[in-house]
């Protein structure tokens, strides 16, 4: 079942898919690999690092540091010239309209279920279920963001899971940190396997034969992402009383995933996974066991209002994300319009070359940024015709919420995607791939190739991305060191996976919808300390897998 790519989601412009591999591996070589170069490759993202981690600066200024940073060496170092800096950004400013897209409109659909009062309505209906405050988190920021991730992409699921958490009581910062980690595991399969597919693209690889490997450390990886869900929502005490939960529900997710995913539907494997484990985890929390385990909770007044209409708008997201992406003659029809540019080929003057290229396509009608807009406005007429707006002017008061929440996400995600265009476009990201595949052995390398995927999702703010730069890279030194190419790429495609939530780009669409725009310098620091647990943990997995 081919995925609909008109909805899959990027934040930078890669090589094409379709470049020989010496293309992709053979212009940065001609930049001579010294610590000196590799460093200042390196230094765009060291400067975001240090002035969001270290000085706590907001993604907007931070942002167009590091932007003007990249332009600066792009410019006097590696290469490049005016026409190529004007056809990276140019190709930047589409990539990041394909987000913000999505952005502005998961506030939208955000501000409508909240000024319905749903949100806060599913807060109190939640200790219904259960009162136990980890079991609510796994529930609601691992497994049914997961699901979100599955059939949407770049900052659906933090933008509209992070709402509904602070709903229940956690802090801002502690809503983006879980709904990020949850659903880290599954960005490889999610949106329809974008991301899997763009690594068969560029690697020539059927993907029967990387399926199995990726699907495998992805599952695992499931276990310790909840297992960070359940900590962060209710510390060590609350992980050791999750324990059966995780075990059960990482078991039902992963496993249906790999199944799923091994048997060709890899478009389908996180969708079928976090449905599995929606199953599981709820027959869980309902049985003997999972009561037990719950601690008792103050008593809560039943809300007046229908829990099925609380919900009504994330099961109208979910519907029309199936249909729009399933049913092949409705996705072609609102596909109809698009909007795209034509690009033409650039080098740098050291031969790093890009070819001429259509830009990042939009689709007007089909895009996922539309179908949030057409959930949230279904669920406006629903809730108005059930009146549940307290002021006759509550379409005007959502916009401006909306407006006030986007605008400073805006600058940001602008800075961070034109950075990373211009990294891409003069050889840099490649440049900091080849210092460290170069470097090491063919025993240790197995533990880098995980980082060097997280890098590259961390820079792009994309999976799909870091698959298109890095997976030829990988596929050819895995060659050149006698290394299992499948496992390798595996470890490639789950670093990515995982270090896809730790983008400042995703991190500022998830801050923007609970009210810390611009601060999300301290965000940013918790959540690498913490998301680099998974990361590692899927290195030492690629380690001895290649070794045993």
């Amino acid at each position: 079942m081919p995925s609909r790519k008109s909805r899959a989601f990027t934040c930078a412009a890669p090589p094409s898919p379709s470049a020989p591999l010496d293309a992709l591996i053979q212009g940065s070589r001609r930049v001579e690999l010294t610590p000196l170069t590799w460093l200042l490759a390196l230094l765009p993202v060291l400067v975001l690092l240090l002035l969001m981690v270290g000085m706590g600066w907001g993604g907007s200024r931070a942002g167009l540091a590091g932007f003007f940073t990249a332009l600066l060496l792009a410019l006097t170092v590696f290469g490049g010239d005016a026409l190529l800096a004007a056809v990276a950004i140019g190709k930047s400013v589409f990539l990041a309209a394909d987000v913000l897209y999505i952005v502005w409109m998961a506030l939208f659909f955000y501000n409508v279920t909240n000024e319905a009062g749903t949100v806060a309505m599913l807060g109190h209906s939640l200790p219904r279920l259960t009162p136990d405050r980890a079991a609510q988190s796994l529930l609601i920021s691992w497994v049914f963001v997961s699901l979100l991730q599955g059939v949407g992409g770049f900052g659906v699921p933090v933008a509209v899971v992070a709402p509904l958490l602070v709903g229940l009581g956690y802090s801002a910062t502690q809503a983006v940190i879980m709904a990020s980690l949850g659903h880290g595991w599954a960005v490889t399969f999610g949106s329809l396997g974008t991301s899997f597919v763009a690594l068969t693209a560029v690697t020539g690889l059927p993907g029967e034969a990387l399926a199995h490997d990726s699907a495998l450390v992805l599952g695992l990886a499931c276990l310790i992402s909840g297992a960070l869900v359940a900590y962060v929502s209710a510390g060590w005490a609350g992980l050791l009383r999750s324990l059966p939960m995780l075990l059960l529900v990482g078991a039902g997710m992963g496993l249906t995933q790999w199944f799923v995913a091994t048997r060709g539907l890899w478009t389908l494997g996180s969708t079928s996974g976090a449905l599995a484990g929606a199953v599981v985890g709820v027959a869980y929390v309902l049985s003997p066991l999972g009561r037990a385990k719950a601690k008792a909770a103050p008593a809560e007044h039943a809300p007046s209002r229908s829990l099925v209409l609380a919900l009504a708008a994330y099961i109208i997201l979910l519907a029309l994300a199936f249909s729009v992406n399933l049913i092949a003659p409705l996705g072609d029809l609102l596909d109809t319009v698009m909007l795209q540019l034509h690009f033409p080929a650039v080098a740098t003057t050291h031969g790093w070359e890009v070819p001429a290229e259509s830009g990042r396509g939009i689709s007007l009608f089909g895009h996922a940024g539309a179908i949030l807009f057409y959930a949230g406005l279904v669920a406006f007429l629903l809730y108005k015709r059930a009146n549940y707006f307290e002021r006759d002017d509550a379409w005007q008061v959502i916009w401006r919420k909306v407006s006030k929440s986007a605008l400073k996400s805006t600058v940001s995600i602008l800075a961070l995607v034109a950075m990373a265009a211009l990294m891409t476009h003069t050889g840099m990201t490649q440049i900091i791939a080849r210092g460290i595949s170069e470097t090491v052995s063919a025993q240790v390398y197995p533990l880098f190739a995980p980082f060097i995927g997280a890098l590259g999702a961390f820079m792009t703010g994309s999976n799909t991305n870091s698959n298109v730069v890095f997976g030829a890279l990988q596929q050819e030194t895995a060659l050149l060191l006698g290394l299992t190419v499948p496992i390798v790429l595996a470890g490639q495609t789950a670093g990515a996976s995982l270090g896809s939530v730790l983008a400042p780009a995703k991190i500022i669409v998830g801050c923007s919808t609970v009210g810390l725009g611009g601060e999300e310098g301290p965000v940013i620091r918790r959540m690498l300390l913490l998301g680099l647990i998974p990361v590692v943990f899927v290195a030492l997995i690629t380690l001895l897998r290649a070794n045993g």
